[in-house]
């Protein structure tokens, strides 16, 4: 399995997770988002002709005082620097492959990269409800809830994982766990 970013001549057309709002943006609009529009990047996971899970993600920021008490921490008050998983997904017929570990590993690495050259003092992930204990073992931690979410639809619980933490989860995702 190669874990790159998606390329303009990816068939994207088949790829089915079973979440129909993950499957239409990928579909539809992860190549004009990347190429297009410049707003984020969709990383795929394939073999051969055959793309297995993608993780869309975008630079951002967050407020300081959004962040949990323990990340807040000798960092400023003002806006700062995250790398945002926007959006993560498997194809049904690659499930319990690690194909969404692998993805999420390389989600950290671009995250110490961008500490690197930009600047970046976490992950941060909009975890769908059945998601929520999947990211928490990784270490992240929930943030608060921003006001005028639509309540017809499932909310999604923010979260936030500090690059100091982003190394243990890199750690824990290669050993499986």
């Amino acid at each position: 399995m190669e874990i790159r970013p998606l390329r303009e001549t990816d068939d994207r057309s088949a790829f089915v997770s079973g979440e129909l709002e993950l499957d239409r943006f990928f579909v539809l609009y992860a190549g004009q988002n990347q190429f297009r529009h410049h707003i984020g990047t969709t990383w795929v996971a394939v073999e051969p002709d055959v793309i297995l899970g993608f993780a869309t993600i975008a630079p951002g920021q967050i407020e300081a005082d959004a962040l949990p008490e323990s990340s807040r921490k000798r960092l400023p008050g003002y806006p700062l620097p995250v790398l945002r998983l926007a959006r993560l997904a498997v194809a049904s017929s690659a499930r319990d492959r690690g194909v969404g570990g692998a993805l999420l590993l390389r989600v950290f690495e671009l995250a110490l990269e961008m500490a690197d050259r930009l600047g970046c003092v976490g992950v941060v992930v909009d975890a769908k409800p059945g998601a929520v204990g999947y990211y928490d073992r990784l270490g992240f931690s929930p943030l608060e809830c921003a006001a005028g979410q639509v309540e017809s639809r499932p909310r999604p619980t923010p979260m936030f994982l500090p690059l100091a933490l982003v190394v243990n989860a890199m750690r824990s995702r290669r050993e499986g766990r």
